[in-house]
């Protein structure tokens, strides 16, 4: 399987052919949905979900398909069965990947700011995207897309989440509104300078693809 980034969190998974796309959202190239056979959309926050982008790649690729969770599937009406809706312990196979679903909700960023509902999509039994909360899947992750910067988290929580989750390696998404400080920062702290986390620690640069599984 190949993982290639295109900026802040959305990813694109390519294997036999055949392209899964993750969280493209407002901050994302539309680049990313050529020739994708399969959505998946965490939640509805723009930085993981433009229903203006979805619905032009859907015109353009008939066979297009989106899976996520009934709030998003909701602001999609109007394309029908290409659209399913996706919640916790839900398992189903598209476009070739098998995927699991875990969590229900966003982190929490304040007790005043109301909280969305946010999947998490385990792919292969090997990747896992949390979308935007720390969900432990409750399964073997060999390879976790990491959020390393967002309002709800700290260094600490990343750390401790990494040892939680114990995959063998994390590439860092959800870092578009880092500049290089910040970025130098969390990878110190993530990485072999850090005070330790079972994983291999990486960050892929846009349009940077890498082979994992």
């Amino acid at each position: 399987m190949e993982l290639t980034k295109f900026g802040h969190a959305c990813v694109r998974l390519e294997k036999d052919g055949r392209r899964l796309v993750i969280d493209p959202g407002g901050l994302t190239d539309p680049r990313a949905l050529e020739g994708a056979d399969a959505v998946l959309v965490t939640h509805e926050h723009f930085d993981h979900f433009s229903e203006e982008v979805l619905r032009r790649a859907a015109a353009a690729h008939p066979g297009l398909r989106i899976w996520t969770n009934p709030s998003v599937a909701g602001r999609l009406d109007g394309l029908g069965t290409r659209v399913t809706a996706t919640g916790d312990g839900d398992a189903f196979g598209v476009a070739g990947f098998d995927i699991t679903v875990h969590g229900a909700w966003h982190a929490v960023i304040h007790p005043d700011v109301p909280r969305v509902p946010n999947v998490g999509f385990l792919v292969d039994g090997t990747l896992f995207h949390p979308g935007d909360a720390l969900t432990v899947p409750g399964a073997p992750v060999g390879t976790l897309l990491l959020p390393v910067h967002a309002p709800w988290s700290t260094v600490g929580d990343l750390i401790d989440y990494l040892r939680e989750v114990a995959p063998c390696d994390a590439y860092a998404v959800h870092d578009g509104a880092l500049n290089d400080i910040g970025t130098a920062m969390v990878d110190g702290f993530l990485g072999e300078r850090g005070p330790g986390v079972p994983a291999r620690y990486h960050r892929l640069a846009p349009d940077t693809s890498v082979r994992i599984g």
